[in-house]
């Protein structure tokens, strides 16, 4: 699974957050937030325009026989249509998929070293933030950082490697109970409750884009309006 940097690195030539985004170090939070984030915006919805239209059989000709797009002609574009082509519907599968190539990936080992850091050897925060751990991988994450401390990588805490057993005692049932509710769930319930977060979120985003689709047209007219008087004026 490719690292942040790498993709980074592969798709901008650089792994530095300002080379990226063209600002100087110095500009100030607010600027790089304003004008950085409405360029971005700007350019995924030119994107995502270019690839519903090679996906799309009659506009894709239109495109080869005239060597351009007119938008103006166009107006089959549905951002909504987009985000779903874009993100499939995600099964109990996909999931069990993914948690097969995360376990004992260079990505979880960089997770565990991360949650070891900063929860200063907490074993309860470290299951909270590296995915698909629980209670049963309590020694092989372990050993794990037992091997990460004799190399060096990271500090020896003593809170992980000498656990109060009372606290260790109250995780093991509260992991227990959790499991126990777990096995009563119904997958196709849990299935349509997934679908249904991926539609909601499907239609906000739909919202979203039309919104700021507006927002730029308007602006875009106004400042032809404005030039059109300003060179009748002249």
């Amino acid at each position: 699974m490719a690292s942040f940097k790498s993709l980074c690195e592969k798709y901008f030539g650089s792994s530095n957050f300002y080379e990226i985004l063209k600002v100087d170090p110095n500009t100030p939070d607010k600027e790089i937030e304003d004008d950085k984030k409405a360029e971005a915006t700007e350019k995924f919805k030119v994107l995502g325009k270019i690839h519903s239209i090679l996906q799309d059989k009659d506009r894709r000709k239109q495109y080869d026989d005239f060597g351009e797009f007119d938008e103006n002609v166009d107006s089959s574009f549905n951002w909504m249509e987009y985000w779903r082509s874009m993100f499939k519907k995600i099964e109990i599968k996909d999931i069990q998929n993914y948690e097969k190539e995360y376990i004992g990936s260079e990505t979880e080992l960089r997770d565990i070293k991360k949650a070891y850091i900063s929860s200063k050897g907490n074993m309860n925060k470290i299951l909270e933030m590296v995915p698909f751990t629980n209670c049963e991988d309590e020694s092989r994450i372990t050993g794990i950082i037992q091997k990460m401390v004799d190399d060096g990588e990271v500090e020896r805490y003593n809170a992980f490697f000498n656990e109060n057993k009372q606290k260790k005692a109250r995780r093991h049932k509260k992991w227990e109970k959790e499991k126990k509710e777990a096995e009563q769930i119904d997958i196709r319930d849990l299935e349509k409750d997934i679908e249904k977060n991926m539609k909601q979120r499907a239609d906000q985003f739909g919202k979203l884009m039309a919104g700021i689709e507006e927002k730029y047209s308007k602006k875009r007219k106004s400042i032809t309006d404005s030039a059109a008087k300003k060179k009748k004026r002249s």
